[in-house]
C-alpha cells in the first residue's frame, strides 16, 4: 500500500477528485484513499494498493495530467492532511474584510462567532439593508479590533472637546475686546 501524488490542472482539484472517485467505484479499485490537500493546488493524493491500481483510477481522465513518479509515506504528508490548529482571535464588534467568494473585499462587522464551527456571523457595512452572512473564520482578515475603535473615538472625543474649548476661549477673548479693539 501506498500513496500516489497525481498532478491535476490547478483549480479543478474537486473535479478531478470526483471523477476519479467515480472511476474507483465503477471499477471496483483497490483504492483506499483520494484527498486534496488543503492549500496544496494542482495535486491529489490517492491511496491504493499498487502502482497499476493507482494509474487505472487517474488515466485517461479530464484534468488529471499523470502520476507522478515518487511514492509517499503518510509521515511524509502528514503536515498537509492535520489541520493546523491557530487561536483566531475574532470578537463580536470587530470590523474584518471578507477574502474568500462571493463577498470578497467587502467590509462588514462581526455579529457573533461561533469558534466550534469555526464560524462568523458578519453584517456587510456597505449594505443597503443589513443582512447577516455566515463566513467560514479562514474566510476572514480583521482589519479593526473593537478596543482599537473605542480607543481612537476617545481620542476624537477629547480632540473634539479640546477644540471645543479652544474656540470658546478664543471667543471669549474677541467679545472682550469688542469690534472696534479692547474696551479700557
Amino acid at each position: 500500500m501506498a500513496i500516489f501524488v497525481i498532478k491535476v490542472t490547478t483549480n479543478k482539484e474537486e473535479r478531478a477528485m470526483e471523477m476519479i472517485s467515480d472511476k474507483i467505484r465503477k471499477k471496483s479499485l483497490p483504492v483506499y484513499s483520494l484527498t486534496r490537500p488543503h492549500g496544496l493546488r494542482g495535486y491529489i493524493f490517492l491511496e491504493a494498493l499498487d502502482r497499476e491500481s493507482a494509474e487505472e483510477a487517474a488515466f485517461n481522465l479530464p484534468y488529471v495530467k499523470g502520476i507522478i513518479g515518487k511514492t509517499l509515506v503518510y509521515e511524509e504528508i502528514k503536515n498537509m492532511l492535520t489541520p493546523n490548529l491557530e487561536e483566531v482571535k475574532i470578537d463580536k464588534g470587530d470590523i474584518v474584510e471578507i477574502i474568500g467568494e462571493p463577498f470578497k473585499k467587502e467590509k462588514a462587522k462581526v455579529t457573533r462567532v461561533d469558534k466550534q464551527k469555526g464560524e462568523v456571523v458578519v453584517s456587510l457595512l456597505n449594505a443597503v439593508v443589513p443582512i447577516p452572512v455566515t463566513v467560514k473564520i479562514d474566510n476572514v482578515r480583521v482589519l479593526r479590533r473593537e478596543e482599537e475603535m473605542k480607543e481612537e473615538q476617545e481620542k476624537n472625543d477629547a480632540n473634539a472637546e479640546q477644540q471645543s474649548l479652544s474656540s470658546e476661549e478664543n471667543f471669549s477673548n474677541e467679545m472682550d475686546e469688542g469690534p472696534l479693539g479692547r474696551m479700557s
